[in-house]
């Protein structure tokens, strides 16, 4: 079997796994649901993963141990992990095929050759790690913006797979709803946008992007196999270079960097020339990648002074957006930003589908991690839920249980976490603003004792001011009424005569009411005598030290669009700054 033959195989095998581990990642112990599969496989491999968060905490979390077996392998036989793993690269692989479709030998030679502007990407690598490197300049974790396998697991979570949850059905991806998420048309766009560049150079994304690919290209210089020529002598067809996906450069001087071991040079070369060793190419090799001081020294300066720059609007500080509320078990915001990946695996696992990503609100740190919108999906945050800590990969969203959650046992002294806290907007509110009855929030709040209460107050309705015609048992007969038939017989409505009480109403036509009475019981009640129909409401307060912000208020309140009660991130738990009783 050709070496390529086996190379497509793996590549194929490996995206294969990728999307089924990505479909898995949802709640459940259903076949296709989340179990005991390794749902963080890639993210875990993923050396640049470990290394970003290593620079931001100075510690190595313990799922992200397994990357040091890619380093050790690409020390030892080059970059695999980008021509034989990587999903986003067999993605870039296939495209990039498909783009030199129908083009002459000359056209795809041209299309591979090697592009000075194929340093950027190491570029990109030095701003992401000195962002991450200085924790006194607050360092934060913004690798996953470009980290192929961030970027292509978000891709999937969020848009792909969400595509195929509507365009067939919920359970094609094992979730329980169809998935939504706000913004998903920026993931989609820079998705689609690096994997149709590919039209025009082969592995764009890799070649001139890809940070996690500068990182392998500087541990490839060390490689102990490596590809090269049996012989400097060669007749210079450059036939190798046809189908070359690094754009290396095989005919002549070696760009160890930029081989990402497609062995495609291996195949196509019709002289045996070309050849997998321990030893170095006969042709020569150029082991460094072509990195220029200037370019270096910006990239550098850039790093660290971009973050600096972007904190003095003190996103995290005091003038944070009070919308921002994350997801239960999430750290303190500047240690949670040191360590949020923005994969997307939290909002994939979410049974609710209330994790969302983020946008531009919190400034540019906050784009695509995940934050919590009550809007959308099927409920607020689930009282007895903890998934999203359990998948997350870096522990940005610290793995907890439903006792540490809910302030039980060993954690009643701390209390139950706080996402936020529920306020009643009294200008929308229907009981407040409209007279009109509504109890959604108090029903639905999941607290014990519950959160929200309400107090009971008698409103008289508009133009509920009336005189009596007549009385005949329980019924009762107005003077000029425009009533509609039914209106008042809900069960909220009452008729009170003042001084003399207070009956419900339980039916009326357009000229008469029946009241909750087998015979009228008020004495003296006289033809004209005033008469009022009220309501009665029960207005919603909310108990400061009991509400924990999960926001089921909010998604159940029926005032649409803006409701009339919003969940904030004032009182959270996660931050002593933000807490609103001493």
């Amino acid at each position: 079997m050709k070496i390529t033959t086996t190379r497509r195989i793996s590549q194929v095998f490996f995206i294969t796994l990728f999307v089924w581990l990505c479909m898995v990642s949802t709640v459940g112990d259903k076949f296709q649901q989340i179990r005991n599969w390794p749902v963080n496989l890639f993210l875990n491999l993923d050396p640049l993963v470990a290394i970003g968060t290593i620079l931001t905490t100075q510690t190595l979390y313990a799922g992200l141990a397994i990357a040091i077996v890619t380093v050790i392998l690409t020390i030892i036989f080059g970059r695999f992990f980008c021509g034989w793993i990587c999903p986003f690269g067999t993605i870039h692989h296939f495209f990039g095929w498909l783009g030199k479709i129908g083009k002459k030998t000359p056209a795809k030679i041209k299309l591979n050759t090697y592009r000075k502007a194929q340093c950027v990407k190491y570029y990109i690598l030095v701003f992401f790690l000195i962002m991450a490197a200085f924790p006194s300049l607050a360092a934060t974790l913004q690798t996953g913006l470009l980290d192929p396998i961030p970027l292509v697991t978000r891709s999937f979570n969020l848009v792909i797979l969400s595509i195929a949850d509507k365009a067939f059905n919920p359970d094609f991806s094992g979730s329980t709803t169809a998935r939504l998420y706000e913004g998903a048309w920026l993931v989609f766009t820079v998705f689609a946008v690096f994997v149709l560049l590919n039209i025009y150079i082969p592995r764009f994304f890799c070649r001139f992007i890809c940070p996690a690919g500068a990182m392998f290209g500087l541990l490839d210089r060390f490689a102990i196999w490596r590809i090269g020529k049996r012989q400097a002598d060669c007749i210079n067809c450059r036939l190798c270079e046809v189908n070359c996906e690094g754009g290396c450069e095989p005919p002549g001087n070696f760009r160890i960097s930029e081989c990402v071991l497609c062995f495609n040079c291996l195949s196509d070369c019709s002289h045996d020339l070309m050849t997998y060793q321990t030893k170095k190419s006969a042709a020569g090799e150029i082991t460094n990648p072509d990195i220029s001081r200037r370019g270096f020294v910006l990239s550098l300066a850039s790093g660290t002074l971009v973050l600096p720059a972007v904190r003095l609007g003190a996103k995290i500080g005091k003038n944070y957006n009070p919308s921002i509320i994350r997801p239960p078990g999430a750290l303190a915001e500047e240690e949670f930003l040191k360590r949020c990946l923005k994969c997307g695996q939290c909002m994939r696992v979410c049974p609710t589908n209330v994790i969302q990503p983020g946008g531009l609100e919190g400034g540019l740190e906050n784009l695509w991690t995940p934050v919590l919108n009550n809007r959308i999906g099927s409920s607020g945050c689930q009282y007895n839920c903890v998934a999203c800590g359990q998948i997350c990969p870096t522990a940005a969203i610290k793995p907890i249980t439903l006792e540490e959650k809910h302030g039980q046992g060993q954690f009643a002294e701390a209390g139950p976490i706080k996402l936020g806290t529920a306020f009643v907007d009294t200008t929308r509110c229907l009981p407040w603003a409209f007279g009109k009855p509504c109890i959604v929030c108090q029903e639905n709040c999941p607290v014990s004792p519950k959160a929200i209460f309400t107090k009971e107050t008698f409103q008289t309705v508009r133009d509920g001011i009336m005189r009596i015609k007549n009385i005949s048992n329980n019924t009762i007969e107005i003077h000029q009424s425009s009533m509609v038939f039914g209106e008042f017989a809900t069960g909220d409505y009452f008729l009170e005569i003042p001084e003399k009480g207070r009956k419900k109403i339980t039916a009326n036509t357009r000229s008469s009411v029946t009241i909750d009475t087998e015979q009228i019981d008020w004495p003296n009640v006289e033809e004209g005598t005033e008469i009022k129909i009220q309501v009665r409401l029960q207005r919603p307060y909310v108990d400061l030290e009991k509400c924990i912000g999960c926001g089921v208020c909010e998604h159940e309140c029926p005032v649409s669009g803006k409701r009339a009660i919003r969940v904030s991130a004032e009182g959270e738990s996660r931050s002593r700054d933000r807490k609103l009783l001493l």
